[in-house]
């Protein structure tokens, strides 16, 4: 598929998925509560909207606003997040959706006439999708926070694990130098090698040897954990988490409850019994790094992560270097688009594994890693200052995408920033041996 079919292809993608998100909701779904890890669903559109005139439209065309007065409302680093719930301070939602619908057929017309076959209009018309596909995702979870229905395409049927075991043991690396991240595009080439900010430029690690194991942290290893009092054992929990349980003091993972001796977890607006062989998901960082302490084992460095991830030959995928456009080839490979919800078991997916047999590494959920979320040496900012800047030094870095994650946004380079307390966002992870 040539570049610019594919970018409008993920546009169009993104668009009817962000208009189905909102279209779904009532009147009263729409005016959601405050919370601290989501916004107003019609907010979101406008926000969305926004950015593709600001850094599309405007930026190629020179024009001026199409809602003039309200660019401080739809940039989310003018206003504060609080107000965005404020009666009066963004449009209804019947204006919102007239801009949006003007600003998406405005940035169509643009990417199909001349003007946008240019490497600028190229590397643009993926930014703002980009940046779409993200809001994609954050509407997804507000709907899990929120207890509403999960998006109309998704698939409640989880695929099997083709018969391969529940959990697969480690995948060892002997060490030594490992290619991460992606160089800093040359001059015409950062349309067809888009990457953002935080994933450049690209530098050799050297990494010691380690194992990995090859399947996310199940619900039945974690409920092991639960069970023998790990929320309450105080040497599980390093100085961070211990205040972490202080902020939430509850004996086990969020959306989990026990009912009449049965342990049960919600998605979305479904109870369901725990599945012991699926993925432990919504859970923060502190309750990973404990749940390692106390299986004797240890999160991996987002450098570990990304060299299992691509292996030795530093592929983009853990399957290779293409991402299939087609869903049917997708859902072989990865949980991605909102297409199975992460119920697959944590064996699934074999034909999306690593030569080494690490499976999951994108989609399913967003791991977790050592690392605080920082610059690479020579990081030079984006055009968009606030894309990674604002998290630098405060938050950890997660990996490999979420099952609500745009098959078009992830790769093995894609690094994402989490605070260490969040379990509102679709958080997992796999563990490595302690050496020694």
């Amino acid at each position: 598929m040539k570049l610019l079919d594919s970018i409008l292809h993920s546009l169009d993608l993104a668009d009817t998925r962000l208009m189905s998100l909102v279209e779904s909701l009532d009147e009263d779904q729409l005016r959601v509560p405050y919370e601290p890890g989501i916004n107003p669903p019609v907010w979101e559109v406008g926000h969305a909207a926004f950015f593709y005139e600001y850094f599309l439209l405007r930026h190629l065309r020179g024009s001026e606003p199409l809602m003039p007065g309200y660019d401080a409302v739809w940039d989310s680093f003018e206003i504060p997040h609080r107000e965005r719930w404020e009666p009066g301070v963004a449009p209804d939602k019947a204006t919102t959706m007239a801009y949006y619908r003007r600003v998406l057929d405005e940035s169509r017309d643009l990417l199909l006439s001349g003007d946008g076959r240019s490497d600028e209009a190229l590397y643009l018309g993926q930014y703002v999708v980009a940046h779409q596909c993200m809001h994609l995702e954050s509407l997804t979870w507000s709907r899990q926070t929120l207890g509403y229905p999960a998006p109309p395409w998704s698939d409640w049927t989880a695929p099997s694990s083709n018969g391969v075991a529940a959990t697969g043991g480690d995948a060892a690396f002997p060490g030594g130098p490992f290619l991460i991240g992606v160089p800093h595009p040359e001059s015409g080439e950062t349309a067809v090698n888009f990457s953002f900010d935080n994933e450049q430029p690209a530098f050799v690690k050297e990494l010691a040897p380690f194992s990995i194991s090859k399947t996310l942290v199940t619900q039945g290893e974690f409920l092991a954990f639960v069970e023998d009092g790990g929320y309450i054992r105080s040497g599980f929990w390093s100085t961070g988490g211990t205040y972490w349980r202080r902020k939430f003091p509850r004996p086990h993972p969020a959306y989990w409850e026990k009912r009449e001796g049965l342990w049960t977890v919600r998605r979305f607006d479904r109870i369901a019994p725990l599945d012991p062989i699926a993925p432990v998901l919504h859970v923060s960082y502190w309750e990973a790094e404990a749940y390692c302490r106390w299986a004797g084992r240890r999160l991996p460095s987002e450098y570990e992560w990304e060299a299992a991830a691509r292996s030795h030959d530093a592929r983009k995928f853990p399957w290779g270097e293409t991402m299939p456009s087609d869903s049917s080839a997708l859902a072989a490979l990865a949980d991605l688009d909102t297409r199975h919800l992460g119920l697959a078991p944590v064996s699934g997916y074999p034909a999306g594994s690593t030569p080494e047999g690490c499976l999951q590494m994108i989609g399913t959920c967003w791991e977790w890693t050592t690392d605080q979320y920082l610059p690479y040496a020579g990081f030079r900012v984006d055009m968009y200052a606030y894309m990674s800047t604002l998290q630098f030094g405060t938050h950890k870095t997660t990996r490999g995408g979420s099952f609500a994650s745009s098959s078009s946004l992830v790769r093995g380079t894609y690094r994402q920033a989490y605070h260490p307390d969040r379990c509102d966002a679709f958080t997992g992870f796999r563990t490595c041996e302690v050496e020694g």
